[in-house]
């Protein structure tokens, strides 16, 4: 037992898992932002088109009462959050590559014979398919 305590504690402690804790919290307390500026602002301004609170839409179906200003709302939420995590990791990935140099392209390692047009080897002075003699 105490060995499978150690390897959990290893485990819990390696980096990856507490950035992924972190960033899950971090996650959760910015959902309520989001959730917040959609059902407060964004919803009663599209609202006003209908007349109505965004979020109380709803349609009386065979006795059953559904909720598609809520479905609305939570798709306006999800894309809210998607668009800022696009704009995050763009943003992050820009900054990582500002040190980064652009490799150069690599030297060729083969040529083409002008006689026969097989690929051949860059060093070569005699191609060993049609053994013509190249002079370049």
């Amino acid at each position: 037992m105490k060995k499978f305590l150690n390897e959990f504690k290893e485990f819990a402690l390696r980096g990856n898992v507490l950035d992924l804790a972190i960033g899950v919290l971090i996650g959760g307390a910015f959902q309520g932002l989001v959730t917040s500026l959609t059902e407060n602002i964004i919803s009663p301004l599209i609202g006003l088109l209908g007349g109505a609170d965004f979020s109380a839409w709803t349609l009386d179906f065979l006795g059953i009462s559904v909720k598609y200003g809520s479905f609305i709302t939570a798709v306006i939420n999800f894309l809210i959050m998607a668009f800022i995590v696009f704009i995050i990791v763009k943003g992050i990935n820009k900054l990582t590559s500002l040190g980064h140099k652009k490799d150069a392209p690599a030297a060729p390692t083969t040529k083409v014979c002008p006689y026969c047009k097989s690929e051949i080897s860059i060093e070569a002075t005699r191609c060993p398919h049609c053994t013509s003699e190249l002079t370049e």
